[in-house]
């Protein structure tokens, strides 16, 4: 195993831990994590029942760039993929992208969290851990992994920036809304991060370099 490959083994380690820290902490009613949980949600369930054009603005973007969205925008890289006969790349997409919505139900499922009492929006299934935070993170990163080997190097920090602003956007929006808890979100983040690089590393895009290709060919054989 290379360095970096392990480091991004490591990396999810650390990630499920933490997604298992914030369950474990849902459920034995940690004080510390219900505080946190209860005092953003109080707040914020205080504002915005005040504002209905906050709450409805909100309740569109988390919409437009909800999870549904971006996996739709992700079948149609994936038909181009396919067309270019780029299958490593859409098979990629397919498993990182498309199916983890599966994930999302089947934590969902396994932790069975209510959503929050002062829900400001109708939200459907559980709340533990957010669909929105999962779902949008790994497919910012997914597209973005297929996206900046072939995009020009001034326009890259712009679209990190893009998605970073989106991902941390939409967490905060499902608070807004009361409709996740903080900690929700959080263990969204996490599980979706642990989700993305373990197919970076199951089912890489690109072919992985080994140490034939770094030989340069001696003169003369080259074709």
């Amino acid at each position: 195993m290379t360095a970096r490959r392990y480091l991004l083994a490591a990396s999810v380690a650390a990630a499920l831990a933490v997604y298992a820290l914030l369950w474990t902490g849902h459920v034995l009613q940690w004080n510390w994590l219900s505080a946190m949980d209860s005092s953003a949600l109080e707040a914020l369930h205080r504002y915005g029942a005040a504002r209905p054009r906050w709450v409805t603005g909100w309740d569109v973007f988390c919409t437009v760039f909800g999870p549904t969205v971006f996996r739709l925008l992700t079948l149609v890289v994936i038909v181009v993929a396919l067309i270019q006969r780029k299958l490593r790349v859409a098979l990629f997409l397919v498993i990182s992208v498309e199916l983890s919505g599966l994930v999302t139900e089947i934590t969902k499922l396994a932790a069975d969290r209510p959503r929050p009492e002062g829900a400001l929006v109708f939200a459907h299934a559980t709340a533990f851990p957010s669909g929105h935070a999962l779902g949008v993170l790994v497919s910012v990163l997914a597209l973005l992994t297929i996206a900046l080997p072939v995009t020009r190097q001034p326009i890259r920090p712009w679209l990190i920036a893009g998605g970073a602003v989106i991902v941390i956007a939409i967490g905060v929006g499902r608070v807004v809304l009361n409709v996740h808890h903080p900690s929700d979100v959080l263990a969204g983040w996490a599980l979706g991060y642990a989700y993305f690089v373990a197919c970076v590393l199951i089912v890489p895009p690109a072919r992985r370099a080994t140490a034939a290709d770094e030989i340069p060919e001696a003169p003369g054989t080259a074709r």
